[in-house]
């Protein structure tokens, strides 16, 4: 199992990577602070004396402005692949009053900032619900339905991943290694005598492993037996790889093998 193009679009626009906004009719692009809500609903919290915040303000005669989110991936570490990039449109309204302290609280679920104290003074909220979602990766454009969009959750793990990453290459690059190659059996022949493998991708489904020396160099996907919950589950599930000393037959089928892709 891997994540749906639903399941990567919810993660990049989750509010843990710097996005771009673009506005109808007006220059850009914006940089923006967001978040998702539960709902996928993406909230912008803007200065009231900002650009962005100018260019939102709506035509007479309407309360909202046609916006195009823009979140470009950034992978965590050399040699990993990227998400991808999510492009979400849809039509920006300024909160105010109860809905406007609920988004606040909603935004700080996510992404805590003592700027939220200063809604309605000197920053605003505003929200849209995606109309239009597209997901660009490896060359192709995915058009991800909004309804599913709205009930796929972001990976629990993602704004983690990079730290993560360097804790298996820094404490558990052995077991690491002999776990994937073991994993790999006879696919990983010819890198056995390479590089020690790279985990450099995480997610809740699974790891992507990088082999080889340059210039033959391929990924290989392993997917957990079920996604992980949170951190504390992937520990639990990763315990018996990364110390197996502690456990007197250690569990070698507790991951299995996704295919190996060509890098």
């Amino acid at each position: 199992m891997q994540p749906t193009p639903a399941e990567v679009a919810r993660t990049l626009a989750a509010g843990r990577i710097a996005a771009s906004a673009y506005v109808a009719n007006r220059p850009g692009p914006y940089r923006t602070r967001h978040v998702s809500d539960a709902l996928g609903r993406v909230l912008l919290l803007v200065p009231v004396i900002d650009d962005l915040a100018l260019a939102l303000r709506p035509v007479p005669g309407t309360d909202d402005t046609a916006l195009v989110l823009d979140v470009r991936d950034l992978p965590p570490t050399a040699g990993a692949p990227p998400l991808g990039r999510a492009w979400i449109s849809g039509w920006a309204t300024a909160l105010d009053g109860a809905e406007a302290q609920q988004a606040a609280l909603d935004y700080a679920e996510i992404e805590p900032t003592g700027d939220l104290l200063d809604v309605g003074s000197r920053f605003v909220l505003y929200r849209f619900e995606p109309a239009e979602v597209r997901l660009e990766r490896e060359g192709e454009t995915i058009h991800v339905d909004p309804a599913e969009y709205g009930a796929a959750e972001p990976d629990p793990l993602h704004h983690l991943e990079r730290e993560l990453l360097a804790d298996l290459a820094d404490h558990h690059q052995r077991e690491i290694t002999e776990f994937v190659l073991r994993q790999l059996g006879e696919s990983a022949g010819p890198h056995r005598e390479g590089p020690p493998p790279r985990v450099v991708r995480l997610d809740r489904y699974g790891f992507v492993v990088l082999l080889g020396a340059p210039g033959s160099r391929y990924r290989a996907r392993l997917a957990f037996p079920r996604p992980v919950r949170d951190h504390a589950d992937l520990v639990q599930l990763l315990h018996p790889v990364l110390w197996p000393a502690r456990h007197a037959q250690p569990e070698r089928g507790r991951l299995h093998q996704g295919g190996p892709t060509a890098s």
